[in-house]
C-alpha cells in the first residue's frame, strides 16, 4: 500500500513540475478566469467519471454537515493555491513559486509534528532551520518576506493535513471540493462574461481548449496526491515533493531566464541545504538500524 502511495505521489508531483509550460500559454488570461475554468472543468469531467461508474448515489449518501466542513476547507485551500500559483506563474514568477514547494517539505514535516505526532530525530531540526534560515536572509535583502512562496507553501501544506484527516476517497473527495466551488466559479465567469472581459470563446481555438484542458491537468495530479497522501506519512511525501519545485526552478531559470541574483542563490541554497541534510539523515538512519523497519521520515 505504502509503495503505491509513493508511485502516486511521483506521478503527481512530476507532472505539477510541468506545470509552467501548460499555464504560459494562457498568460494573457487573467489569472482569476482561469481558476474559475480550472474549477468548472475539473468538476465537469469528475462528475463524467462518476456517473460513467454509477457512483453518485454512494457519493451523496457518504455527505453529512461533517464531511462538507472538511471539504469546504479543503477548497478553499486548493482555490487559494491555485490562483496564487497561476498568477505567479503568468506575471513571471516562476522561480518565486518553485520557492513556496521548496519550502513546503520542510513545512510539512512540521505540520506532522504539529497535528499527527510524527516524530523527529534531533538532528531533522537543523535542515529545518536552514530553510527557515533561507526565508529570512530573503526577506532581509529583498525588503520583503517572499509572500508568494510563503503563501503557496503554508496553503498547500495545510491543503495535505486536511486531505489526511478526509474521510472521503481521491475521486470523491476532489469532485466534492470542485462541487462546492463550481457556484462561485460559475458566477465570477457569468459576471466576466457580461462586463465583457471574459475569455472563454473569444479567443483562439488553441486558448479555448486548453482552458477546458485546464480540468484534465488539474483533476490528474491531484487524484494522485489524494491517494497519495492517505497512504504515505507527510514526512515522506515533504521528501518526495521536491521533484516539483526542481523542475519548476529549472524552467524558470533555463526557459523562461527569469532573474536569478547572488542573494537569490544565497537564499535558495540554504534552503536546498535544508532538504539534502534532511534527506541524508534519513538514509544514514535507516541504514544505521541494520536492516530493522524504521518509521519513515515524520512518522509517528
Amino acid at each position: 500500500m505504502r509503495r503505491k502511495g509513493i508511485l502516486f505521489a511521483l506521478g503527481a508531483y512530476l507532472l505539477w513540475g510541468l506545470f509552467p509550460i501548460y499555464w504560459k500559454q494562457l498568460a494573457g488570461i487573467p489569472a482569476s478566469q482561469l481558476i474559475g475554468h480550472r474549477i468548472v472543468w475539473s468538476f465537469v469531467l469528475l462528475l463524467v467519471f462518476i456517473l460513467a461508474r454509477r457512483q453518485l448515489r454512494a457519493l451523496l449518501g457518504l455527505l453529512d454537515l461533517k464531511t462538507l466542513g472538511i471539504y469546504a476547507a479543503a477548497a478553499v485551500l486548493i482555490s487559494i493555491n491555485w490562483y496564487l500559483y497561476v498568477w505567479a506563474v503568468v506575471h513571471g514568477f516562476v522561480v518565486e513559486a518553485s520557492l513556496g514547494y521548496f519550502i513546503n517539505p520542510l513545512f510539512s514535516v512540521v505540520l506532522g509534528l504539529a497535528v499527527f505526532r510524527e516524530r523527529l530525530r534531533a538532528f531533522q531540526w537543523l535542515p529545518i532551520g536552514l530553510a527557515a534560515l533561507g526565508v529570512l536572509y530573503l526577506t532581509v535583502n529583498f525588503g520583503s518576506l517572499p509572500w508568494i512562496a510563503l503563501a503557496l507553501a503554508v496553503t498547500f501544506g495545510l491543503y495535505g493535513v486536511i486531505k489526511k484527516l478526509a474521510p472521503l476517497g481521491s475521486l470523491f473527495g476532489l469532485a466534492l471540493e470542485t462541487g462546492l466551488l463550481l457556484a462561485p466559479a460559475l458566477a465570477f465567469l457569468g459576471f466576466s462574461e457580461l462586463q465583457g472581459t471574459g475569455a472563454f470563446l473569444h479567443r483562439s481555438a488553441s486558448l479555448n481548449w486548453l482552458m477546458i484542458g485546464g480540468g484534465l491537468v488539474t483533476a490528474v495530479p491531484l487524484l494522485l496526491f489524494a491517494g497519495a497522501a492517505s497512504r504515505v506519512p507527510l514526512g515522506t511525501l515533504g521528501i518526495l515533493q521536491y521533484l516539483t519545485p526542481t523542475m519548476q526552478f529549472l524552467l524558470g531559470v533555463l526557459v523562461y531566464h527569469e532573474s536569478f541574483t547572488h542573494v537569490s542563490l544565497i537564499g535558495f541554497s540554504l534552503v536546498w541545504s535544508g532538504l539534502a541534510l534532511f534527506w541524508a539523515e534519513g538514509l544514514y538512519a535507516r541504514r544505521s538500524a541494520g536492516g530493522t523497519p524504521l518509521p519513515e521520515l515524520g512518522e509517528g
